[in-house]
């Protein structure tokens, strides 16, 4: 089994978006990401988007606000940066907290809006180890709005033929043994086992978890799949170390269209 890491991935993806804004003229793409709150996930993608942004010559600024904002206060700040034109993009950390209208800065449906990152990020990563997907059959664990259903469009556009399943799915070892592509995206470490996975099956794993031993894994039982599957990815160093990349690319789009 071939482990497919992120890394490799993030960097090719790097490599041409600083070649890609040396074109700008000068200008430098910036990107606004908003916090409500002090959690440590959020914490930790803020300062890995960070970083990724410094990495390929972006410009960041982080706005947080505490979790006791009030909504109109909350979404006058939004307005705010959202209207001001140095900004090209905008990343809002979610969930916010249950007091805050998410529906009224959210653009879902918005067709000039971007996909997910962790979505693209997994159409990134097939596109780079050259799997076609055009008529294969993919089988997606999970419905999410953030990853099951935007990676099963995203790979539907692709020519894929894509089959969800979810908690009320019957057989599903069977719909997924069936599977050329299996992407697991249910947030249950470790789910998905050898008898889910049929032979030669690419397996792109987008769970973060963390097991028993407080060690971060993925819904996918690696090392229990390696005589079956051709392809994996593993976690961490997988599908996450893309998304930040993925991000970057979105910003230099907008950036562009902001000109």
């Amino acid at each position: 089994m071939e482990l497919l890491k992120g890394i490799d991935v993030a960097n090719a993806i790097n490599e041409k978006l600083i070649k890609e804004s040396a074109d700008m003229g000068g200008r430098v793409p910036k990107l606004a990401i908003i916090r409500v709150g002090e959690r440590p996930d959020d914490m930790s993608y803020e300062r890995g988007a960070t970083k990724k942004m410094e990495k390929v010559g972006f410009a960041c600024e982080s706005f947080v606000f505490p979790e006791t904002i009030e909504n109109e206060a909350f979404q006058k700040e939004f307005d705010t940066i959202n209207d001001n034109p140095e900004i090209d993009g905008i990343l809002l950390l979610r969930p916010l907290p249950k007091h805050l209208d998410e529906e009224a800065v959210v653009f879902a449906g918005d067709k000039t809006g971007f996909a997910p990152c962790t979505a693209e990020a997994v159409v990134e990563m097939l596109d780079f180890a050259g799997i076609d997907v055009t008529g294969k059959r993919v089988t997606v664990v999970g419905r999410s709005l953030v990853i099951g259903k935007p990676v099963s469009m995203l790979l539907l556009k692709k020519n894929a033929t894509v089959t969800i399943c979810h908690t009320k799915t019957k057989d599903m070892k069977e719909e997924c043994r069936r599977a050329d592509i299996l992407v697991a995206a249910a947030g249950v470490a470790k789910m998905i086992t050898a008898e889910y996975v049929g032979k030669g099956a690419v397996v792109i794993d987008v769970g973060i978890n963390v097991d028993n031993n407080g060690k971060l894994c993925g819904d996918v039982d690696t090392d229990g799949i390696s005589s079956l599957a051709s392809v994996a990815t593993p976690v961490p160093g997988g599908v996450g170390s893309v998304t930040t990349s993925v991000l970057a690319k979105h910003l230099l789009q907008a950036a562009k269209e902001n000109r």
